[in-house]
């Protein structure tokens, strides 16, 4: 081939090259829909921000062990039962996980407290072959107590969850007792609130606004949210709320009062919790302090005696 062939071969396919970049520069400068949808939808979950996957459903792990686990936690399901329950407490903790996932976890407690115990049991198992019998029921027994820690630990993180929202409920109320009274409607302030403050509330509070943003009407919303939270000071709020905006009662109003009622409620419940652990708090004194102070009153005098004493 002559030079100038060459030549024509190599321009060429450097004009294909820069007709192949600037297409794609061209596409990626072009703003994609979620960029332009999801500004007006920012309180439904985000497609870039999925969200946790349980261990037992990730990669690998799910393909080795994953039909073991599924057939054991189904196993569990129909031993121990009560779905309704566990579904109930998930909601009311705000965990990104179904009632299978779950039980999942329910049996990864379980073999982990297993195995623990199974690798003690086997080391006595060396030196005592006869007591094999009663460290096979202590591995059971394990097994049995990781399950039932999982589901403890399941009712501690309600517990965590609704003690951070009755904190927070006070705050969240006077908010939107606040914009409400500014001359906002209760979908203009719900979304001031959710916006400009983080928390459980206030999550749950986006929630009701995402829902009312796709159509679901707003006492529904509301009654919904009642319906959901395991405390009857929220279902109160929502319930006050869907019924004030059905009735055009004065809502600033509903909503002072109410925070008011927590903050009672709370003052009450701080002064009950000191009651009751009155005698609890007379144990250092009782143990640490006063035997400290014995000691610093009387040792001086017994070094003294017996200085003076022959």
């Amino acid at each position: 081939m002559t030079p100038a062939g060459w030549g024509a071969l190599c321009g060429a396919g450097v004009g294909v090259g820069l007709l192949v970049v600037a297409t794609r520069v061209l596409v990626l400068r072009r703003p994609q829909l979620a960029v332009r949808v999801l500004p007006y939808v920012r309180d439904l979950p985000q497609a870039d921000r999925p969200p946790p996957v349980p261990a037992a459903q990730t990669g690998a792990f799910r393909a080795v062990f994953g039909p073991a686990l599924a057939s054991a936690a189904h196993g569990l399901e129909r031993v121990l039962g009560g779905n309704a329950s566990i579904r109930r407490r998930l909601e009311r903790a705000s965990l990104p996980m179904t009632v299978h996932d779950f039980r999942v976890e329910q049996v990864l407690w379980g073999l982990v407290g297993f195995g623990a115990t199974a690798a003690v049991s086997l080391l006595v198992a060396l030196r005592s072959p006869g007591r094999t019998l009663p460290l096979l029921v202590l591995c059971a027994v394990a097994f049995a107590l990781g399950v039932l820690l999982r589901e403890n630990r399941l009712t501690a993180q309600v517990a965590e969850r609704e003690r951070r929202i009755l904190a927070e409920f006070p705050t969240v109320a006077e908010l939107l007792a606040l914009a409400v009274g500014a001359g906002e409607g209760p979908v203009s302030a719900l979304d001031r609130v959710v916006t400009r403050s983080t928390g459980e509330l206030s999550a749950d509070l986006g929630a009701v606004l995402a829902d009312i943003r796709t159509g679901t009407p707003v006492a529904a919303a509301l009654d919904a949210l009642a319906r959901r939270s395991g405390l009857p000071v929220v279902a109160r709020f929502a319930e006050g709320m869907a019924v004030a905006i059905e009735r055009g009662t004065p809502l600033a109003g509903v909503l002072h009062a109410q925070a008011a009622d927590v903050r009672e409620a709370g003052r009450r419940a701080l002064i009950e919790s000191g009651a009751r652990k009155e005698i609890v708090m007379m144990v250092p004194v009782v143990f640490l302090v006063l035997p400290v102070t014995v000691v610093f009153a009387f040792w001086p005098g017994v070094v003294g005696l017996h200085l003076v004493t022959p």
